[in-house]
């Protein structure tokens, strides 16, 4: 049964329900209305994303007959009347409305989905490279203001920060909204070409200047002649390098690797690094002169732990590239967010973006909570929501798992013996005991961390949490 991702609102089109239609509408989801009969009487089962049943004009007995007919179907409810509990009634909205309460809800339908059938298979996704400045705080306020204040003028810039953190970004915004746009913007890694190939990489060649050279060829000064050469990791360049890159920051006019005349070069220069030149300066691999020449005016990129705030506006910016490109919309909770803000992020803005790209590809059009989270950016405490599963399906999934185990579990014969004693046994009791000599195992071995202890079982922590209860374990 495929299931559909639309939100379906079932009511007489009261006041409350055009309010949440408009709610659920500015989070980006898709939502129709219907009426009840319309959802119990349809002609195919069908599944959706959720449901959601005003109880103004609809009375509990209804709601519960419709709950009990789609047993598989995720059902909230919003509105003063109280239904009995049911298996797939997930939650009541209360009001006014609230965006943590109501994306908490819809993921916990969507846990209830994941856990009632298999989630289908996806296809895999890919964010593309962070392109643009986003964020309200101090730090990045500045980065936008100093860029606007430098990219009309000619002015060599130097951007500073962590890796990961745009640096290009910002190389590539100076050029955007300077007067020279219409010209080329060309990025050379300077740490990333080797430095007996770096002059050629930078000023071109002549035919026959070295083996191999059989033709002549322009380098990145000649190519980016109009326009802006960005040179990313200038700190990784050989002092040799550095030498001859000064020569042309002052005269503006370079040679060929075995040329004998002089290029005239109109270049804008911007350079990168993560690295402290100050600091290189005194230990002798740094060139003093060459950084006075490349840090006329300076932009230091602060990192994303220091302008944690913006990291809603950055998760938003990221998913809205993905969704463009027709690659499906991932959404995060209140909780979710809360946790990423404290998250210190060594890797900055590009390990965000990995992080959305990983996400997107376990949840496509899905809803990401704290506990969806990769568990070294879970800082919130949050008990995961469990879905009450029948007793008799736990059973059910217990030994589609031992049938369907590409290798069998070996049980020492001292533990269970191969042959069945003639009086019988109760099947049933024997492999309740073992599953509890394995949980307990399990929870000794990995100091009672739950998450560990599923792991090790090749189970899902709710599934363990679940069986502990039924057992009546604790961790202790």
């Amino acid at each position: 049964m495929q299931t559909d991702q639309r939100i379906l609102l079932v009511d007489n089109l009261s006041e409350r329900v055009q309010r949440l239609f408009c709610v659920l509408e500015f989070l980006g989801e898709k939502v129709e209305l219907r009426k009840l009969e319309e959802v119990a009487n349809a002609a195919e089962p069908k599944r959706w994303r959720a449901v959601i049943i005003a109880t103004d004009q609809i009375t509990p007995e209804q709601i519960s007959r419709v709950a009990a007919k789609l047993p598989w179907q995720p059902i909230l409810t919003i509105g003063r009347s109280q239904v009995e509990p049911c298996q797939n009634l997930i939650g009541q909205l209360d009001e006014p409305l609230a965006y943590p309460q109501v994306t908490e809800l819809l993921n916990f339908c969507q846990v209830f989905g994941q856990t009632v059938r298999p989630q289908t298979p996806t296809s895999p996704n890919q964010t593309k490279l962070f392109r643009s400045l986003v964020g309200r705080s101090t730090g990045i306020s500045q980065v936008r203001h100093m860029i606007n204040q430098v990219a009309e003028t000619d002015a060599t810039v130097l951007i500073l920060g962590q890796s990961g953190t745009g640096k290009e970004v910002v190389a590539r915004n100076i050029h955007y909204l300077s007067a020279r746009s219409n010209g080329p913007f060309i990025p050379v890694n300077c740490g990333a070409i080797p430095g007996e190939l770096l002059e050629s990489e930078l000023f071109g060649h002549e035919k026959g200047a070295f083996t191999g050279a059989i033709s002549s060829r322009k380098g990145r000064f000649e190519l980016a002649n109009g326009g802006t050469l960005f040179l990313d990791e200038i700190g990784d360049m050989p002092m040799p390098m550095q030498v001859k890159l000064l020569r042309v920051l002052q005269e503006r006019t370079f040679d060929r690797v075995g040329g004998n005349k002089s290029i005239a070069t109109d270049v804008r220069v911007i350079a990168a690094t993560h690295r402290n030149l100050e600091h290189m300066i005194a230990d002798g691999t740094f060139r003093e002169d060459l950084f006075y020449r490349l840090n006329v005016f300076p932009i230091e990129m602060p990192s994303l732990s220091e302008r944690a705030d913006d990291i809603p506006l950055l998760l938003q910016e990221l998913v809205s590239r993905v969704f463009n490109e027709g690659k499906g919309k991932v959404r995060f909770t209140q909780r979710a967010i809360d946790s990423l803000m404290e998250h210190p992020w060594s890797g900055n803005v590009r390990e965000l973006s990995n992080l959305v790209e990983r996400l997107t590809i376990l949840f496509p059009n899905g809803m990401v909570d704290v506990n969806d989270l990769p568990m070294k950016y879970r800082h919130i405490d949050v008990p995961a929501y469990a879905v009450e599963v029948p007793e008799e399906q736990l059973e059910r999934d217990a030994l589609a798992a031992i049938f369907t185990d590409e290798e069998p579990v070996e049980i020492p014969m001292g533990q269970l013996s191969n042959e069945l004693p003639a009086e019988g046994v109760n099947l049933k009791d024997l492999l309740a005991e073992l599953e509890i000599d394995m949980i307990r195992q399990a929870l000794d071995q990995q100091e009672n961390v739950v998450s560990r202890a599923a792991e090790m079982l090749g189970i899902r922590r709710t599934t363990l949490v679940e069986k502990m209860r039924k057992y009546g374990l604790s961790k202790a």
